[in-house]
């Protein structure tokens, strides 16, 4: 499969240069790769050494990690019951091998985010026990309570929300609290799978139809039912929780930042396959 840009842009970087100041900025607020560093990068606190443990974190900070890795963990457990039957049920054998290594990478990002939450005593290890009992269709996001209906559904899905995945995984990068930057790295790489398989679902549809699956129809169907989806997981415009996790170090960007640069970056991709994004604001259900 070709290999296709994930998330925004990265500016290359001169190894023996460490970014600082207007260059500094430019590179946070465009999803530039930025070297691993001990200090907070950005935010009201940038420049003092990263958070290094939960007892560390002011109360309020505190409230709001605990809130992003629930968040973060329920979406990776949903996903796995969102593939899991497609694993026997995908067209094409190199098909169904993806599918098994895609559920296996969301039940280690889980577990990645769990051991975060155990930082948090008692308390986050009474969220990790809600969050694998939940069923599936009780999870806290739209799009992770909606089955695969189609193998379509799995392509759209992958291309589409897995990219937002990126979009917030990248804006934990370097992040204040130190054991979540360093868990990004590994988890980014592996989602690059992600996104290059679902675009490869669609592209195989649109230009085999039925000789691989359904036709170009049946995936401009599946961008219909996804993309709003997508959009809506980049939270509410103008959000305070936003505008306090860029001021504490945590996220990069205000979610309409985050929505605008995801927009600019796939709507190239979609049209070169012969297929069209419907109006952003098309059945949203947050703005």
């Amino acid at each position: 499969m070709t290999s296709q840009p994930t998330g925004p842009a990265e500016t290359p970087l001169d190894p023996a240069l460490a970014p600082s100041g207007p260059m500094l900025s430019k590179l946070i607020k465009e999803g530039g790769t930025v070297q691993p560093v001990r200090e907070i990068l950005w935010g009201s606190s940038a420049g003092v050494r990263k958070y290094e443990s939960s007892n560390e974190l002011p109360e309020d900070m505190r409230k709001l990690v605990v809130k992003l890795m629930v968040v973060q963990a329920d979406t990776e457990f949903a996903s796995i019951q969102q593939h899991r039957p497609w694993l026997d049920k995908a067209p094409v054998l190199e098909d169904r091998w993806i599918e098994a290594r895609i559920v296996a990478d969301e039940a280690r990002h889980g577990l990645q985010a769990c051991r975060i939450l155990r930082d948090f005593g008692e308390e986050g290890q009474k969220f990790i026990d809600e969050l694998l009992a939940a069923p599936e269709g009780h999870h806290k996001l739209d799009a992770f309570n909606m089955k695969f209906d189609r193998w379509s559904d799995v392509g759209a899905f992958t291309c589409f929300v897995d990219r937002v995945g990126v979009y917030q995984l990248r804006a934990f990068q370097e992040c204040s609290y130190g054991p979540l930057a360093r868990a990004m790295p590994l988890m980014l790489s592996e989602e690059q799978l992600h996104l290059n398989f679902g675009l490869s679902v669609l592209r195989r549809m649109a230009k085999d139809g039925p000789k691989y699956y359904g036709g170009k129809e049946e995936a401009q169907e599946a961008i219909n039912k996804w993309y709003p989806r997508a959009l809506d997981m980049f939270g509410h415009t103008g959000s305070e929780t936003s505008r306090k996790a860029i001021e504490w170090g945590l996220k990069r960007w205000t979610n309409e930042e985050a929505r605008a640069l995801y927009i600019k970056e796939i709507t190239p991709m979609i049209e070169a396959l012969g297929l069209k994004l419907p109006d952003p604001d098309f059945d949203r259900r947050i703005h």
